[in-house]
C-alpha cells in the first residue's frame, strides 16, 4: 500500500508540474516584452540646455544684488579695520558711533544675504518647475517613441544597467526641443 501512495504522489505532482510549466512559460514571455527606462533628472538639470540656460538667467538676474552684498562685506570690513587701528585712541563717542555704524551694517548685511537666498530659492523653484514640465514632455516623447511600458525616474541608485538608463536620449530631445522653441521666438 505505501508503495502505491508513493506512486499516486508522484503521478499527482508530474501531472501538476506538466500543467503549471506552459503557466510559467507565458509568464516569462509576458515579463519579457515589458520595456523600462531609467532616467536621472538630476542630471538632465545640471546637463540640458534648458536647464543651463534657466542658471544662467538666473545667475545674470542676480549679479547686482551679489555684488550690492560684496559692497557691504567690504565697508564692514573697513570700518572693522578702522575700529581695531584708530579705536583706542578715538574719543568715546566716536568709538560708539562706529561701532554702532558697524552694528547697522552688519545687520543689513545679514538681511540682504538671508533676502538674496530666499529670494534665489523661489526664483530657481520657478524656473525649474517649467523645465520639470518640459522634462515631462520629453520623458513621454522618447516613451512613446521608444514603446516603453514604465520609466523610473531615479537619483541615487545604487546600480543601474545603461540598457535601460534613458537620461542622455531624454536630454537630447530637451536640447532639441530647446532650439526649436529659440528659433520659433
Amino acid at each position: 500500500m505505501n508503495l502505491t501512495l508513493r506512486w499516486w504522489k508522484f503521478r499527482y505532482y508530474v501531472v501538476m508540474a506538466i500543467m503549471l510549466l506552459p503557466l510559467n512559460t507565458l509568464s516569462d514571455l509576458r515579463a519579457d516584452n515589458i520595456k523600462i527606462g531609467v532616467v536621472n533628472t538630476e542630471q538632465i538639470l545640471r546637463e540640458s540646455a534648458p536647464a543651463l540656460k534657466a542658471q544662467q538667467k538666473i545667475d545674470q538676474e542676480f549679479i547686482p544684488r551679489d555684488a550690492e552684498i560684496k559692497d557691504m562685506a567690504k565697508q564692514a570690513k573697513t570700518l572693522q579695520e578702522k575700529l581695531e587701528k584708530k579705536g583706542a585712541t578715538m574719543n568715546d563717542a566716536d568709538r560708539r558711533e562706529l561701532e554702532r555704524e558697524l552694528a547697522n551694517l552688519s545687520r543689513n548685511y545679514q538681511r540682504a544675504q538671508r533676502q538674496m537666498r530666499e529670494d534665489l530659492t523661489v526664483r530657481q523653484n520657478e524656473e525649474y518647475g517649467v523645465i520639470l514640465e518640459l522634462i515631462d514632455e520629453a520623458i513621454n516623447t522618447v516613451a512613446e517613441k521608444e514603446n516603453y511600458d514604465l520609466i523610473l525616474q531615479l537619483q541615487d541608485s545604487v546600480y543601474r544597467s545603461q540598457r535601460i538608463d534613458i537620461t542622455d536620449q531624454v536630454i537630447e530631445v530637451l536640447n532639441k526641443t530647446n532650439g526649436r522653441n529659440k528659433n520659433a521666438q
